[in-house]
């Protein structure tokens, strides 16, 4: 449920639920979400015997934003487990992922992003490099058909 306030929460508090259930521990944690977006096709119309010389403007179909999902490489499988089942065609394989905003004392969830039907469309590790000072990457990239806000 949204709470509103007069000032804005910060976005480093946050709960990612990959249809499974599991919030907690580094199998469930990530370090970044990208962008959550939609966006509404206007179709332009007009009849031409209509007494407007103007268009009319239809809602069109919906797009949603593909979100990226980062998180350090902890050698578990289970996001690898997913995608292959995305890949072998399996029907089930579908989720609705959650992301949850927090309050700064982490004790209230203040909005919510619901993305229906999501998969995985991309897989990415690394890059890895021997001088580097930083932590191994993985990255995935989720399609879904639908955005619903709590």
């Amino acid at each position: 449920m949204a709470i509103q306030r007069e000032r804005p929460y910060p976005p480093f508090n946050f709960l990612v639920d990959l249809g499974d259930g599991n919030t907690e521990g580094p199998d469930a944690g990530f370090m970044e979400v990208g962008a959550i977006g939609m966006e509404t096709a206007v179709i332009e119309y007009r009849n031409g015997n209509s007494k407007e010389n103007n268009v009319m403007k239809l809602t069109g179909l919906t797009k949603v934003s593909d979100v990226t999902l980062k998180r350090g490489v902890i050698g578990s499988l289970r996001l690898y487990q997913w995608l292959d089942q995305i890949r072998n065609g399996d029907q089930n394989a579908l989720r609705t992922v959650t992301v949850q905003l927090l309050s700064e004392d982490r004790a209230a969830v203040v909005q919510t992003w619901k993305l229906l039907r999501a998969r995985i469309v991309k897989h990415t590790s690394g890059p890895f490099n021997a001088k580097a000072n930083e932590v191994a990457i993985e990255e995935m990239v989720l399609a879904y058909e639908r955005l619903e806000m709590e």
